[in-house]
């Protein structure tokens, strides 16, 4: 966007990865939802299409904010007049430093994740957002303990009742043929070839796209497809390797099976996890999917940011950080403005394709001394994705959050099929869970944005007989 508005000007990208994330297949779904892929392309390709673009392959060591100057790692200097910081987040690890704990987080760690599963029988997967969801649902021929610190799964995303909707497709022992990914990939080749360490996540890759899984043969070693075995309201509590839980005299526990007591393992696994709830489980290594942290380390010193409480920039609605000509987007800046009564920040690709968007649009107008109103994208929240093969939309406060008591639930579940709750407010309603092909998303996103009273409908919005989308079109 900056390319466009100012061909004259000189325009650095500085990314320590020799590939660039492009949106592809854009689709504007309705008013705030779209859909898109997000393919990884060689940097080149950005610089033929926009000839005042220079890509820089180099990480970045400084930001010395007074002499408006960035250092990257291999000692070059950078003045600029206006810069955006998109650094992104990294993954928040379980234990930093075990060569068994392995990050998921961008495409580079998808693959080491996928070398380990081709001989793992069974792994511990620990976390219950987005990635963990879909890492336990694609996963085969290994056995998975999933390590969830709430009463459900999915919890980032759904309720309880959504959790359960779900649950059946994990135990399925037939899986449908996924959909077709139309996604060319391209991996950082050549710097893996040496054999790396397991454990590489301090090194930044580049974030996962919606369909990341896709083309990854998530594979173990056993014949059998689905097995799933979830540990609720548990957090690891300690990972002991082979030699110390031997020390330990405890016992670990084999892969419950319904009819049976839980039976002492007998296999001598290469490391143990210790959960909270008091159970041992032995496997091959443990995936930690526990969500990501704001990467600003390598900015903050001496500069004096203003730094929110998830560990992000905070930014004003312009996307202005606190020190003048630095602006923020994606998942490394907090959002600091008083947000719509039903938006709020969460670190997904939606998101930061917006902010990056939005970010461009102020530098442009700061530069050229106009002024410009807070994008419509942060009118509403608003996410698409796909959970289990299933279409899912989160508009809004979809799980009431900041509601407080003073709200109330409407669901409608045909099992298998659909699932459909809003959260209504003094007859307003506030957000939204569609899992299925609903087709509800436009009309509930229009009654969300213009806050009608639907009091008068009660329980007859969600009636299936009534074609609701008659009433408020």
């Amino acid at each position: 966007k900056l390319a466009m508005e100012f061909p004259s000007e000189d325009i650095f990208l500085m990314t320590a990865s020799p590939v660039i994330k492009a949106i592809t297949n854009f689709k504007q779904v309705s008013k705030t939802l779209e859909e898109f892929d997000v393919e990884e392309q060689p940097s080149s390709l950005l610089e033929k299409r926009y000839p005042n673009i220079k890509v820089i392959q180099s990480g970045v060591k400084q930001l010395k904010s007074d002499e408006h100057k960035i250092v990257t790692e291999d000692g070059k200097e950078y003045m600029y007049e206006k810069l955006c910081l998109c650094a992104g987040a990294k993954p928040k690890l379980i234990f930093e430093g075990n060569p068994y704990v392995l990050g998921i987080r961008d495409t580079d760690s998808a693959q080491a994740f996928q070398k380990n599963l081709a001989q793992a029988e069974r792994i511990v997967v620990v976390g219950n957002g987005g990635i963990a969801l879909e890492l336990v649902y694609e996963i085969q021929g290994c056995e998975v303990i999933w390590a969830i610190k709430d009463k459900a799964i999915g919890n980032t995303f759904f309720d309880a009742g959504a959790a359960e909707f779900l649950i059946p497709k994990l135990t399925a022992e037939k899986r449908e043929t996924p959909i077709e990914c139309k996604r060319t990939k391209y991996t950082t080749e050549g710097s893996e070839e040496k054999e790396r360490p397991i454990a590489a996540s301090d090194k930044l890759g580049s974030a996962l796209g919606p369909d990341w899984h896709e083309g990854l043969h998530l594979k173990g070693t056993k014949e059998f497809s689905h097995k799933v075995h979830i540990e609720i309201l548990c957090e690891v509590k300690k990972i002991h390797l082979q030699q110390e839980f031997i020390q330990l005299q405890r016992t670990s526990l084999t892969f419950p099976k319904e009819e049976k007591n839980v039976e002492p393992d007998e296999v001598l696994w290469p490391v143990y996890v210790e959960l909270t709830n008091g159970k041992i489980y032995g496997c091959d290594f443990i995936v930690s999917a526990t969500g990501v942290v704001p990467n600003v380390k390598p900015f903050i010193d001496g500069n004096n940011f203003a730094v929110g409480e998830d560990g992000g920039l905070k930014v004003d609605k312009h996307m202005h950080t606190s020190l003048p000509d630095i602006y923020a987007a994606g998942d490394i800046c907090t959002a600091s403005w008083e947000p719509s009564p039903v938006w709020h920040q969460m670190r997904l690709w939606t998101q930061a394709r917006q902010m990056g968007w939005y970010a461009a649009k102020c530098m442009a107008a700061d530069t050229l001394g106009e002024s410009i109103d807070l994008d419509f994208s942060f009118e509403l929240f608003a996410h698409v994705t796909k959970f289990f093969n299933y279409k899912v939309v989160v508009l809004g406060k979809y799980n009431a959050q900041g509601l407080g008591l003073d709200h109330e639930l409407m669901l409608r579940c045909t099992k298998g099929q659909e699932y459909v709750k809003v959260v209504m407010q003094n007859g307003r309603m506030m957000g939204a869970v569609l899992i299925g092909e609903t087709d509800l998303e436009e009309t509930f996103e229009n009654l969300i944005l213009n806050q009608m009273d639907l009091s008068a409908y009660g329980e007859d919005l969600l009636n299936p007989d009534i074609d609701i989308e008659d009433y408020f079109d």
